[in-house]
């Protein structure tokens, strides 16, 4: 298995940079159920934020391409099940992927609740406000 970081996962799927592409296209398809990329959550949460705020994809494709990653046999996804709920959430709601990711790893942590001062993810992610 190997770890792989953002710009990897960004080049591949944005095809912006000739050199990293080809690159980055090169690692990804050495990759097999056998000797697996690993993607931290970390990087899960910056992929999403790069893609909305850099290349402006919309909820529905960034809905698309982490439906695909946590479906993949060449990648092993840190927290699979806590990303996929984040998931399922963030499709149904208005909250920001992040904050449902946040929520349900809170959940899987059996907090009693998550915290904020954020109205929106108090009241689309499930958050409890804090005054």
């Amino acid at each position: 298995m190997i770890g792989l970081d953002t710009n990897i996962v960004v080049r591949y799927l944005t095809h912006d940079d000739p050199a990293q592409t080809a690159s980055a296209v090169s690692v990804m398809d050495s990759l097999n159920s056998g000797s697996p990329g690993f993607l931290s959550l970390i990087v899960i949460v910056e992929l999403v934020w790069v893609l909305e705020a850099s290349y402006r994809f919309k909820k529905d494709e960034i809905m698309q391409v982490l439906d695909t990653l946590v479906r993949s046999k060449e990648l092993v996804i840190e927290r699979a099940e806590i990303v996929s709920q984040a998931l399922r959430k963030f499709r149904s709601s208005r909250a920001d992927f992040a904050d449902c990711l946040i929520e349900r790893g809170g959940h899987a942590a059996q907090c009693r609740y998550t915290a904020t001062f954020d109205q929106n993810a108090a009241a689309s992610a499930g958050m409890r406000l804090i005054h």
